[in-house]
């Protein structure tokens, strides 16, 4: 498999997605990137790239369905949509690709999505788990920021610059997104029961100044995985680790992966 970029068939949807780097390999796992709940392959800006070469691995960077240039997604979304993006189509897109061992790096709702799937039997493939400010319950810190981002989507340029991203169905997207979290079923949406099936090394980066979450998410993971578990708190950062301090992030994110002889 060359570099470049595409879609993919996955479940009658067309998925876009970037390939770096080296083709999978039965010696060394392939880094699978998973966005956040606006994110897409473009938002993750270059640090799939900084990643990918820095470690020597193969990389698979991919939106999923609502998002960027990938098809519309089914909406109003469940509550358990994270569980379906976890248990259903990330295999299925791993098989397509003859991912056989895999690091998850998930950024906030592609955190929990990385957790779900490695605390499922659908996760035996998966070597490691870099985890970006991720979510295992809801807060109300959540809350709070989400209905402020409403707010801003509807009295601001938001859309227009999140359409650049996500082109005509940015409404979409970003409602998609927004309707579920603030949905009253969605505050009791809880995925710490998936923690103690987790034995692969886990590594999570939160900001200081993240506004969509507190460490107690960090605190809970720590306590109820079973594999070894990391965590580096960034100072002066919000929600996007990776852009706010992309040095930082990435240089955590490669003393992780050698310290378990994940890559060279």
């Amino acid at each position: 498999m060359s570099e470049g970029i595409g879609k993919i068939e996955i479940q009658g949807c067309d998925l876009e997605y970037q390939w770096l780097g080296p083709p999978p390999s039965a010696s060394a796992p392939t880094l699978v990137f998973l966005h956040e709940g606006l994110g897409c392959v473009q938002m993750w800006r270059n640090f799939p790239e900084q990643l990918a070469g820095a470690t020597g691995l193969g990389a698979l960077n991919y939106s999923r369905a609502g998002y960027g240039g990938s098809d519309p997604a089914i909406l109003p979304r469940r509550t358990d949509y994270m569980h379906n993006e976890a248990q259903q189509v990330l295999p299925e897109v791993l098989d397509a690709f003859g991912i056989q061992s895999a690091v998850l790096v998930g950024h906030s709702d592609g955190g929990s999505i990385s957790l779900i799937h490695a605390g499922s039997e659908v996760g035996a493939r998966i070597k490691a788990l870099i985890l970006l400010a991720p979510h295992v319950f809801v807060e109300l810190l959540s809350i709070t920021s989400i209905r402020e981002a409403a707010k801003l989507y509807c009295s601001t340029d938001l859309p227009e610059r999140l359409a650049r991203y996500h082109g005509d169905s940015v409404d979409q997207t970003f409602w998609g997104w927004n309707d579920i979290w603030l949905h009253a079923d969605f505050r009791q949406w809880n995925i710490e029961y998936f923690l103690p099936k987790i034995t692969a090394p886990v590594l999570m980066l939160q900001g200081d100044q993240d506004q969509y979450g507190t460490e107690a998410q960090l605190q809970a993971i720590e306590s109820g995985v079973r594999g070894p578990c990391r965590r580096d708190i960034f100072v002066d950062c919000g929600h996007a680790v990776y852009r706010d301090q992309p040095d930082a992030t990435l240089a955590a994110c490669c003393r992780f992966l050698r310290s378990f002889s994940l890559c060279s």
